[in-house]
């Protein structure tokens, strides 16, 4: 019995690819050790390969052909288990159908696909999914399945996995199709915004009440996120059940940017489906069936048991890393390495730095002087004798603790598995260069785990000690001690260094300050000079400018002078007769202008010898002191007759 259990449970996990035993058996158990069933269990009809993706299946039923067994009951087992699951990939060479087998070739669908005014046309079964006609429409529109929106058609777009011919669909369907990158509420300016941001993800892990804030760029898909998330809680994917993810999102290919998540910031929680179990009835009813074979119920019982116990014992003794395989994100690795360490070898345990080990090296080296700590690389591997004691009693040691707390930044990786050695290489070679990347590489496997310590020294990052795993407690105090020592006094002298050249900055800077000064007031000295130019040569054009308006008007009213004068009848002689009146006017000056007129003679004409004398009637009024009157505002073309002038007359000349 317990052969036949071996044998179907390496049958189960070549059928579905579960490398995790302890998955496999669940599966098992839960299916009553079925094989189909199990495989039907662990891999839902909707989601089987294409018949041109089945050749590994086939390949493994030819194996179980070809396995020899011990007994007859066995053969029968396998054979039956091989001959269903032949049956199964038969029924199901189309994803999501369950078609018999006189409709194997069912009808062929055409579709046409309206997009962006142009029109394709494919044909395809009926048994074939949506992933499929997804997957042919990406290759004539080019245009991704995850960035694919059919309009008009909303029945069984919720799985990819889905069969055409449980759509219901006529032979001939035309669909209306736009991608999702030109939504009106995503923009390509603001996708590509979206994508440039830094998304902070509250992960919530139900099962061990712990919270991650985890940080993914918005071109990291969904799918990234559950892979980073596997690595801390260490449940596959398949098994993840989340909340908070926006109902929009349809499938793991789907970019953080076009997910509809909050951002900064987004809430999420995520914890382990639980395992069906719908077999546990049928297990129960098999037990309290009728007492007729009881005796071969009993033998099975006792069998079944030991069966238990074996596989019991033997998921006991399963080894979980300190960290997955193929860990590409060194962040997602240092923190599952802090964690599982602390699992394994209890809180006893330096602080572990959780970052790329470039970060670290910036922590650590790459400060001033002042705030400058030595780096210890802590590289561990499973498969050391050594491992154990040296992280239990000499990485627990208080002493040992103390001295890597007050003086170390320590930075821990896994290189059990080699794809995460040659990760870890890559990053020192980037950062430390080759020669570092070297020593780090010849560093033997059987002395592991080491404690590589990592030296700022004149300017140079470079390894200064490497304490390997076969030391006692005292030896490895000894070797921190003495970095530590040496690494004091040369950053002693480092933080001279840095003082005088800090000094010699300040100096600079003083010098360079005073000369800008110097230079700004310099300038402004030389801008006032400018100014006060332009403003005189500005003064100075204004005083020509205005002298040239003064002499034009004075030419002007010269001219204007001349011509009255030469308008002006000339004066009437003494004792002309009794039609001459002789005018005195009385100047502001008090002094006298006198002139004779003859009594027939216009206002105006007065008015002209005023202003040949130069007294203007704009500046001036004639004023007549009785009766008063203001002559100026009278009609200059009354008469000095008309105006009752006597023959001597007296005007006062008065400024407006």
């Amino acid at each position: 019995m317990a052969g036949t259990r071996d044998e179907i449970l390496a049958d189960f996990q070549a059928c579905t690819g579960i490398d995790d035993v302890a998955d496999a058996i669940k599966y098992l158990e839960a299916s009553n050790w079925e094989l189909l069933a199990a495989v039907n269990q662990a891999i839902p009809r909707g989601t089987q390969q294409l018949p041109s993706e089945m050749s590994p299946d086939i390949e493994m039923i030819e194996e179980i052909e070809r396995m020899p067994h011990s007994s007859s009951s066995m053969s029968q087992t396998v054979h039956e288990s091989k001959s269903n699951l032949k049956m199964d990939v038969v029924e199901n060479s189309k994803p999501g159908t369950s078609k018999p087998k006189n409709c194997a070739k069912g009808r062929t669908l055409t579709f046409r696909i309206n997009y962006l005014n142009n029109l394709y046309t494919i044909n395809l079964s009926e048994f074939s999914s949506l992933r499929d006609l997804k997957q042919l429409i990406w290759e004539q529109t080019h245009v991704p399945p995850c960035q694919q929106r059919f309009h008009g058609w909303t029945k069984g777009l919720e799985s990819p996995s889905t069969s055409l011919h449980t759509l219901d669909l006529p032979k001939d369907y035309t669909i209306s199709m736009s991608s999702r990158a030109e939504d009106p509420d995503i923009t390509t300016d603001n996708l590509a915004d979206h994508m440039k941001q830094t998304y902070t993800l509250n992960i919530k892990d139900e099962i061990r009440k712990k919270t991650y804030n985890l940080k993914y760029s918005g071109t990291n898909t969904i799918l990234d996120v559950k892979s980073g998330i596997y690595t801390l809680i260490d449940v596959p994917i398949r098994n993840q059940q989340w909340k908070g993810w926006p109902s929009s999102v349809k499938n793991d290919s789907i970019m953080l940017a076009q997910s509809g998540i909050s951002f900064p910031e987004h809430d999420l929680s995520v914890t382990e489906l639980p395992m069906k179990q719908e077999k546990k009835d049928v297990i129960d009813l098999v037990g309290s069936d009728s007492s007729e074979n009881e005796g071969d119920d009993v033998e099975d019982s006792e069998s079944f048991n030991v069966d238990d116990d074996i596989f019991i014992d033997f998921k006991s003794t399963k080894i979980q890393r300190l960290m997955p395989e193929n860990m590409i994100d060194e962040t997602m690795g240092t923190l599952h390495f802090a964690e599982e360490f602390e699992k394994r070898y209890g809180q006893a345990h330096p602080e572990f730095f959780t970052g790329k080990f470039k970060d670290a090296v910036k922590e650590s080296c790459l400060k001033p002087a002042k705030e400058r700590k030595l780096l210890a690389v802590y590289l561990h591997h499973d498969n050391s004798v050594l491992a154990n004691v040296f992280c239990t009693q000499l990485l627990g040691s208080e002493t040992v603790l103390q001295v890597l707390s007050a003086n170390f930044i320590v930075w821990g990786w896994d290189i059990t598995y080699e794809s995460n050695k040659q990760r870890f290489l890559l990053s020192v070679k980037q950062t430390l260069g080759s020669v570092a990347a070297l020593a780090m590489k010849n560093i033997d496997v059987d002395t592991l785990p080491v404690l590589v310590v990592i030296m700022r020294t004149r300017s140079n990052t470079e390894i200064f000690t490497t304490v390997h795993g076969n030391v006692g407690v005292n030896e490895l105090l000894t070797n921190l001690i003495h970095a530590v020592e040496v690494f004091q006094e040369q950053r002693r002298a480092d933080i001279g260094v840095e003082e005088e050249r800090q000094a010699r900055e300040r100096v600079k800077q003083e010098q360079d300050r005073a000369y800008q000064e110097s230079l700004a007031a310099d300038r402004a000295k030389e801008k006032a000079k400018e100014q006060k130019k332009v403003e005189e040569e500005l003064e100075k054009r204004k005083k020509l400018e205005a002298e040239n308006e003064r002499l034009a008007e004075e030419a002007k009213k010269e001219a204007h002078r001349q011509a009255i004068e030469s308008s002006l009848p000339p004066e009437p002689q003494q004792g002309a007769g009794d039609g001459v009146l002789k005018v005195r006017v009385r100047l502001p000056a008090g002094e006298f202008l006198e002139r004779r007129f003859q009594s027939d003679t216009p206002l105006q004409t007065l008015l002209n010898f005023l202003i040949v004398e130069g007294y203007p009637t704009e500046e001036y009024k004639v004023l007549c002191s009785w009766p008063r009157r203001d002559l100026t505002s009278m009609d200059s073309k009354l008469t000095l007759m008309d105006l009752k002038f006597c023959p001597q007359e007296t005007v006062i000349l008065e400024e407006r």
